[in-house]
């Protein structure tokens, strides 16, 4: 399986550096987000309640880091997809000899993929000016959550794609992680949102996931544990997707 992965992974990933075209995208949508968000956003910082002691560009940051890492996970499902139409996920499907080797390649390239994305956003967020208030254990804590996060979208977006096997799909792989990420505490704390808008950002667990990594960020973890174990109940709830879908593959030929 490990033999099936790497070799995967290491096509997706020379199709990508020959592909820049397939790289800018995923790469300046969170560029894009951040300036915006950071800089038109950054007077909210004086809304009464507002209290975060690292500044609202790093506030701001967190939540464009896990949003980078998840859609990072979708955008390779497009790849995923892509292969299906092409022909070449079909060989793969007769040819490997171990079939779930598929997905971990798919998942390394697309986490080679969104650290260099992640490498570049935090340059340009200390650039920025942002400040940091946790420490290397603190910031350890931050990528890790991001990471598991890249790989929960990874894979929700390969269940979807080997369940209908075309780009065509592309939306329903994007529109809910969407709808989770912007139904969350983006842009003042969870404290300051009102009506059903905090109700729904309570029981949100990307809401979790975010205020963990503010935390991380500012120096004073919260929830920690709770928010690794959300993270991990993902990962395994969809991979147990994505292995069906890998199956209903399979018996598609």
């Amino acid at each position: 399986m490990i033999s099936v992965g790497l070799g995967l992974a290491y096509r997706q990933i020379t199709v990508l550096f020959k592909n820049p075209s397939l790289f800018l995208p995923p790469m300046l949508f969170p560029l894009m987000n951040f300036m915006s968000f950071a800089g038109g956003l950054s007077r909210l910082r004086h809304v009464p309640g507002f209290s975060f002691h690292s500044g609202y560009t790093a506030f701001t940051f967190v939540f464009v880091l896990l949003q980078s890492a998840v859609f990072g996970g979708v955008f390779a499902g497009f790849g995923i997809a892509r292969d299906f139409e092409y022909g070449f996920a079909r060989r793969l499907l007769v040819s490997a000899p171990h079939r779930s080797g598929l997905i971990l390649g798919y998942a390394i390239s697309a986490l080679t993929r969104w650290t260099m994305i992640a490498i570049v956003l935090t340059i340009v967020a200390l650039i920025g000016g942002m400040q940091i208030g946790g420490d290397g254990v603190d910031l350890f804590g931050m990528y890790a959550l991001a990471l598991i996060v890249n790989v929960v979208g990874l894979l929700w977006a390969c269940g979807v794609a080997m369940r209908f096997r075309s780009v065509q799909a592309g939306p329903l792989m994007q529109t809910p992680v969407f709808l989770l990420l912007f139904l969350s505490p983006v842009y003042v704390p969870l404290t300051l949102l009102r009506g059903w808008i905090h109700e729904v950002a309570r029981v949100n667990p990307i809401t979790l996931l975010l205020e963990a990594g503010r935390g991380f960020i500012d120096g004073r973890p919260t929830q920690v544990a709770t928010a690794f174990a959300v993270a991990a109940a993902l990962v395994v709830v969809f991979a147990v997707w994505a292995r069906t879908g890998l199956r209903r593959a399979e018996r598609a030929g």
